[in-house]
């Protein structure tokens, strides 16, 4: 027997195959009416309309959207403390670079991840992935990043291990020990270097490594030397790039075969070609743009030049408050240019393979019954409804999570 069978829904997926989706065939849904799925021990056997009788339990998706879990490739959950204070300040018309310069920012941050305990940033983070699974978000990337010395960064990544073993989802940890510099600490760099990465290495091998580069954060000298050792020891790289400036971080990245460059808000148009010619990713953070100055990557333009594009909340204190990936993609598609078939596969397939996921992001035989349920018939409400309540089931790894209890 069969452990599960979702009846006649609207299955809309990324094409079938493994891997990221490029260039226009990111806007090739495939949409299934009426279609079953059957899923047994977690994984999904079976996709088409009028499956046979076989399952233990059958709910009637009744038109709804089924879509493959959602993806968020790039967040900050795990922090302490509040920028409200700095938001207004802001509002006011300091900017986010003066602030950060200024020691607030990232460092505001900073100082209240390094007075809490693992367990209260356990705790904190467990919240607030638990909201994300209500929106839909069955696997979600959470970085380190707010340590900046050796004692706290790998405080955050056993906290983000903590949180894992009680949140139902998958989470994929990145340590991101170059996402700011301590201005108390004059060789924070090279201790960064020297002694952070190789605590990190020891009891965290292979974890992915991150950096911000940008004026007032990280230099591309700096984040090229922390990568090019970080790629010795075997961990995949990943990248803050040209949020506010372009440096030559995206080049640099392609070159060193990055999974993804990640803002890309001001890259030129020689670097969108560049990396639209790769395998590395763009991810697009539009929550960014709508909270902080209105600037926005052109996934477009990288799309229509060939490359494959991701979109991630990159949920954080200080620039991007929000847990929604509905959301974020409803923003992609108004500012980012995303297509709301192409808003779906950055969100899934795409998403998936920022991560080196292989075995979720689509619907169909033998990848992981990760699976959204919508309060919708058509897929395209996901993102055109934005502020909405758009899930009623979450599926993760075959088990209910919410809903149809």
């Amino acid at each position: 027997m069969i452990d599960l069978v979702i009846r006649n829904a609207r299955v809309a997926s990324p094409p079938s195959g493994r891997g990221a989706v490029r260039g226009r065939g990111m806007q090739q849904l495939v949409i299934v009416e009426g279609c079953d799925v059957a899923i047994h021990e977690g994984v999904i056997v079976a996709v088409g309309p009028g499956l046979p009788a076989m399952g233990r339990r059958e709910i009637e998706a009744d038109a709804r959207v089924l879509l493959p879990g959602l993806i968020d490739c790039h967040t900050h959950l795990c922090w302490a403390g509040s920028r409200l204070d700095e938001w207004e300040k802001r509002l006011g018309g300091a900017t986010y670079l003066e602030l950060l310069a200024a020691g607030g920012g990232i460092m505001s941050t900073v100082r209240a991840v390094r007075l809490a305990s693992e367990e209260r940033l356990a705790e904190l983070l467990l919240s607030r992935l638990e909201a994300a699974l209500s929106e839909g978000s069955t696997t979600v990337e959470v970085k380190s990043g707010y340590g900046l010395n050796t004692a706290s960064e790998l405080k955050m990544l056993r906290a983000i291990d903590r949180a894992a073993e009680w949140w139902p989802g998958t989470i994929i940890k990145t340590a991101c020990i170059g996402h700011a510099v301590d201005p108390d600490d004059q060789h924070a760099v090279d201790r960064a270097i020297r002694e952070t990465l190789p605590a990190v290495h020891a009891e965290f091998p292979g974890v992915a490594i991150d950096a911000y580069c940008e004026k007032a954060a990280w230099s591309l000298g700096d984040c090229t030397r922390l990568f090019d050792v970080a790629a010795e020891l075997g961990h995949p790289c990943r990248v803050h790039a040209d949020q506010f400036t372009s440096m030559g971080m995206v080049t640099a990245g392609v070159r060193r075969g990055f999974r993804s460059v990640d803002h890309l808000e001001a890259s030129t148009s020689e670097e969108i070609e560049c990396l639209a010619e790769s395998s590395t990713l763009g991810v697009v953070l539009p929550c960014s743009g709508f909270h902080v100055d209105g600037r926005y990557a052109s996934a477009r333009r990288i799309i229509d030049a060939g490359g494959a594009v991701a979109v991630a909340t990159n949920c954080n204190p200080g620039s991007a408050p929000c847990l929604s990936m509905p959301m974020a993609m409803a923003l992609g598609v108004r500012f980012c240019g995303l297509r709301p078939s192409e808003g779906i596969v950055a969100a899934t397939a795409n998403a998936a393979a920022v991560l080196g996921l292989t075995d979720r992001g689509r619907i169909e035989p033998g990848l992981r019954a990760d699976l959204v349920l919508l309060n919708a018939t058509d897929e395209r409400s996901l993102m055109h409804d934005f502020g909405s309540r758009h899930v009623d089931v979450v599926i993760v790894g075959g088990r209910f999570v919410r809903g149809a209890t």
